[in-house]
């Protein structure tokens, strides 16, 4: 249930990240939307039908349609509040991306697939909206810079991966992986932490 309750509040918090790209990208109420719902179920859903989990979860439960439609609303009437909220939108979104990481993995564990795919759809889930949403915005996608993103959601992935048979509890290996992915994106983020760039020399 809880970790249900922190999908749903991931869900809102991309969905916002969405809206807000869309503000600075000057489109419309429309194009909020689209980027609104691509950012907050775009990996899940490619992960679904990936793995033949079909209808694919926010189908089988409309619930994360009205808290994106909320989010949305909510988002365009507070954009104003964008920089002063930065921070707090930075470490929500870390939490949602942990939590959608565990998620994925533990959902394509359940279909019996291999470890280390298991761990590519845990980066998937918490990753591929967003690429989508920058994408569709016409920004290079943040998982392809320097930014620990997606290093960080595979490193949760495989703390899941590799523990859970070890630990066997899995709620004690859904905090400890939850809690590498959220680490290492907080330190990223107020330590200025990056991974290498490499570039040809012109």
């Amino acid at each position: 249930m809880l970790l249900y309750i922190l999908d749903l509040f991931g869900t809102a918090v991309f969905a916002i990240s969405g809206v807000w790209l869309a503000c600075r990208k000057d489109m419309d109420l429309f194009g909020a939307m689209v980027l609104a719902f691509v950012t907050a179920v775009g990996g899940g859903t490619i992960r679904d039908v990936l793995l033949s989990s079909t209808p694919v979860f926010w189908i089988k439960d409309t619930l994360y349609l009205l808290v994106i439609l909320a989010t949305t609303l909510f988002a365009i009437v507070v954009r104003q509040w964008h920089e002063r909220s930065k921070w707090i939108l930075q470490v929500s979104d870390a939490l949602g991306l942990a939590v959608f990481v565990v998620i994925g993995v533990t959902k394509s564990l359940s279909f019996g697939v291999e470890p280390m795919v298991a761990i590519m759809m845990g980066v998937l889930t918490g990753c591929g909206g967003g690429a989508i949403r920058d994408i569709l915005a016409g920004e290079v996608p943040m998982v392809l810079r320097k930014e620990i993103y997606a290093s960080a959601a595979m490193l949760g992935g495989v703390v899941f991966v590799f523990l859970d048979p070890v630990i066997n509890n899995s709620d004690v290996t859904t905090v400890l992986a939850v809690l590498t992915v959220l680490v290492l994106r907080l330190l990223a983020l107020y330590k200025d932490l990056s991974l290498p760039r490499f570039s040809l020399p012109i």
